[in-house]
């Protein structure tokens, strides 16, 4: 393997001959399941043995190897420091998966108040009993509160105070809808109390994080036409990788009306090709069957044979496009697909995430005329007040109902 990415016999002997020699045939190998192109490879391999060489000259052992090592060797090449430390840390990553370097150290890493936020997950997961959605919601408002308040300093929660909070609220609440600025006081609050449970913050601050009154179901659900959700799905160029791939993804949202998350989850046998359904799993770890329409089906199939590379080892359906090749970063990774996808197509709805394609899904069965209970059934709603905000668009039906305004002079 190495041989194929050299170009004479003495740089295949001087990559072998270094302390990392003997890895680099399976690195080579893993860089391939990554997707990584043969001249990426080419460039990685080239820097493990040149990470080898350094280590020999300054006596570090292989066991010795972590990112204080790789930290020393890049501060000591001074020319493409960045690809030197990612090559690095593909190397180190390959080696502790066998078994050659010592094993992470549990200093958390990855931003402002890693440790803790990992802390907090964890504190949902086993004594909140919170769903894994819920909780990486949650985590990621934690997260972008500490490193707003906080930026890549260490953080200080005995600085922190009510006004911060207040503060922090109100610069969200610029850019988000009041629904979605009410969910991030709800993070904030349980983040909060969790900081004075743990007696990590002297005072309670979780009444801090206050929002506006807002009813439930107040506002209309937002929406595209037919016509724009066409011009949404011929931004994907089915001759290319990425218009395949997010074709298949957008059809799921506006067609079966799956969350984000459960197309996050979707896993290669969720999909029933004989039986013509696909498996969802929804909130709450509930499971349910939804028939696998002609359209969305082919839009998988076409992904799937032609991208989706056969020896990847996850299950998951829907991949990243770039090396390295593994599940797609979570639901705001589909949400990101959609809002690309909306801008591409010259669309400019108030709302631009995953779920603007479920709610117009219940639109357009509402005034197909679709009863609630079908449009509940289909959207596999738990509560029948999520269904009732569907009747609000029914505009036909709302004006049989409306009464006629008197006329002047009219009443008594």
């Amino acid at each position: 393997m190495v041989e194929n990415l050299c170009t004479c016999g003495s740089e295949t002997e001087a990559a072998r001959a270094g302390p990392l020699g003997p890895w680099l045939g399976s690195f080579v190998r893993r860089l391939g399941e990554l997707g990584y192109a043969a001249a990426t490879q080419r460039w990685n391999v080239d820097s493990a043995a040149d990470l080898g060489r350094w280590m020999a000259d300054h006596g570090f052992s292989i066991e010795a190897l972590d990112e204080s090592v790789v930290a020393a060797y890049v501060k000591q090449r001074g020319r493409q420091r960045e690809r030197r430390r990612r090559a690095s840390a593909l190397v180190l990553a390959h080696l502790r998966v066998q078994g050659v370097a010592p094993p992470l150290r549990d200093v958390p890493s990855g931003g402002a108040g890693a440790a803790l936020t990992q802390r907090y997950a964890a504190y949902m997961r086993t004594e909140r009993g919170a769903a894994e959605g819920t909780i990486e919601v949650y985590v990621a408002v934690v997260r972008d509160f500490l490193e707003r308040r906080f930026g890549s300093r260490g953080v200080d929660l005995a600085a922190l105070t009510a006004s911060d909070v207040g503060a922090y609220l109100v610069q969200r609440a610029r850019t988000l809808s009041p629904t979605t600025v009410s969910n991030v006081a709800s993070a904030l609050r349980s983040f909060l109390r969790f900081l004075f449970l743990e007696g990590r913050t002297a005072t309670d601050l979780s009444t801090a994080a206050l929002t506006s009154q807002s009813r439930h179901g107040a506002s209309l659900p937002r929406y595209l036409s037919p016509a724009e959700v066409e011009r949404l799905l011929d931004t994907c160029d089915c001759r290319t990788p990425a218009g395949r791939r997010d074709r298949a993804i957008l059809l799921l949202l506006v067609r079966l009306g799956l969350r984000a998350g459960e197309v996050v989850a979707l896993e290669l046998g969720d999909i029933r090709w004989r039986s013509g359904e696909i498996v969802v799993r929804g909130k709450g770890d509930v499971v349910d069957r939804l028939p696998l329409l002609s359209e969305v089906g082919e839009a998988l199939s076409a992904y799937l044979a032609k991208d989706r590379r056969a020896g990847t080892a996850t299950r998951r359906v829907f991949l990243r496009l770039c090396p390295p090749v593994r599940d797609v970063a979570g639901r705001s990774a589909i949400s990101s697909v959609v809002r690309k996808r909306i801008a591409k197509a010259g669309l400019r709805p108030q709302v631009r995430g995953a779920h603007l394609l479920r709610h117009t899904l219940g639109t357009r069965m509402i005034r197909a005329g679709a009863s609630m209970a079908e449009i509940a059934e289909v959207l596999r709603h738990h509560s029948p007040g999520s269904t009732s905000i569907y009747a609000k668009v029914d505009f036909e039906a709302l004006r049989a109902l409306a009464q006629p305004w008197p006329d002047m002079g009219g009443a008594r």
